[in-house]
């Protein structure tokens, strides 16, 4: 029986026993990773950190991340999946929690080192070692669009929760501390979770009738097939790819901005609004749910269409413009409508962006070149806060530093526009 005639059943399993796990487990990542954002509002003041300290410490966790990106997803990839996300999990909740230990500079550096280690190669591994074996290469724009809304969803729950934590006079802890210790717990928790939860290939699923285990294998064999007929890639092969480079600067462009944007948004809206943490952690639900909606309509409209290359650019020059304008924004409404903006721009392409690789690599060359694309962006995740640090700390304001930002986002757009054109 063909794919289109088992029909919704396995849409329906696949989406709770696939991308549900893997959509939980990057909610966790998300809060995990920049719950700093929002504690920086108060720890920065209690510990004496400065705007280029605070940006060094938000950066440094994509270089412990670009160490060890390619070997965790390549070791995956020949091992485990399920079992290298589960590992990944527990140990970035116990580095989690060690934020909460922080009172220096190098000891801030140093966890956040470290918990860049610990998550290193999580995306990679789902995007190119799980999620191909369950959807073909047609699909995947709007399955890894579904998972990554797990990003805004994170933000949407994460601001109100930091912003009333942050609120909290504690006598025995403060805010800062309470948040990181409370967000840690979920990572450790949902580890052991996702190793009985998770399937590494669909053949290991008790919840698909052998029909239905028959179609998904099938349908990985012949787009593995189909691709090595074309070429075949090895590891090595992949990583010097011309393509593969291409995508590794457009990728640096944008996570610059995206990081940039993501670190410093709260403490900018801050700066035009004078709001509260309570009120600032609500106001940032309203970017978060609109660029949600932006990233599942325009995964939606890849996968229906086919196009890959304009579904990504726009994205990136809206948040370019969004950014640019926001320079000149005056007072919380306009501040906010530009926020809005930017987020959409930031967020809007990433289902869209994923699916790429997977069309023309698969395997270990898949996950070898993703892993890769995804440590030239984390070294973006570096550069984008600490220079916004920097900037923000030599001038005064955030307006030079944005600049910059924005002129990453439209080049990541104009070098989206300059790849292959693949319709599957």
């Amino acid at each position: 029986m063909s794919r289109t005639a088992i029909g919704s059943s396995l849409d329906r399993k696949r989406l709770l026993q696939v991308l549900l796990p893997l959509f939980l487990a990057s909610i966790i990542a998300y809060l995990d990773r920049v719950n700093l954002a929002y504690a920086g509002l108060t720890m920065n003041k209690d510990l004496g950190f400065g705007p280029s300290v605070f940006g060094m410490g938000a950066g440094i966790f994509f270089a412990g991340y670009v160490l060890f990106e390619v070997p965790g997803a390549l070791i995956a990839e020949k091992y485990s999946p399920r079992v290298w996300l589960a590992r990944i999990l527990i140990s970035w909740g116990l580095v989690s929690a060690l934020m909460a230990l922080v009172t220096t500079e190098w000891q801030f550096y140093m966890v956040r080192l470290l918990l860049g280690v610990a998550e290193a190669s999580f995306y990679p591994v789902a995007y190119a070692s799980v999620i191909p074996r369950w959807y073909s290469a047609a699909e995947r724009p709007r399955a890894i669009a579904l998972m990554l809304t797990s990003l805004q969803i994170s933000a949407i729950i994460g601001s109100p929760l930091a912003g009333w934590i942050l609120s909290l006079h504690l006598d025995w802890i403060k805010g800062w501390q309470f948040l990181f210790l409370i967000e840690a717990v979920p990572a450790l928790v949902f580890g052991f979770i996702l190793l009985f939860w998770l399937k590494d290939w669909p053949k290991d699923a008790p919840w698909l009738t052998q029909e239905e285990k028959q179609c998904l294998e099938r349908a990985y064999r012949e787009e593995t097939d189909a691709k090595d007929s074309v070429r075949k890639y090895t590891v090595l092969q992949a990583l010097g790819n011309t393509e593969v480079l291409k995508l590794c600067l457009t990728y640096f462009l944008w996570i610059t901005g995206f990081w940039g944007y993501n670190y410093w948004m709260p403490t900018v809206l801050e700066e035009v609004s004078g709001w509260s943490t309570i009120k600032l952690g609500w106001m940032i639900v309203i970017p978060m749910g609109l660029s949600l909606l932006a990233m599942v309509l325009i995964g939606w409209s890849s996968s229906r269409t086919g196009e890959k290359r304009w579904h990504g650019a726009i994205p990136m020059f809206i948040a370019a413009a969004a950014m640019a304008g926001g320079t000149s924004a005056k007072g919380p409404v306009a501040g906010l409508i530009f926020v809005c903006f930017a987020g959409i721009g930031v967020f809007g392409a990433f289902g869209v962006w994923w699916s790429y690789p997977t069309t023309f690599l698969s395997g270990a060359a898949a996950a070898g070149a993703i892993g890769l694309i995804n440590s030239c962006g984390n070294v973006g995740g570096w550069v984008g806060p600490y220079l916004t640090g920097f900037v923000k700390q030599l001038t005064g304001s955030f307006n030079n530093a944005y600049i910059f930002l924005c002129i990453c986002l439209a080049a990541a757009g104009v070098l989206m526009l300059t790849l292959k054109r693949r319709e599957a």
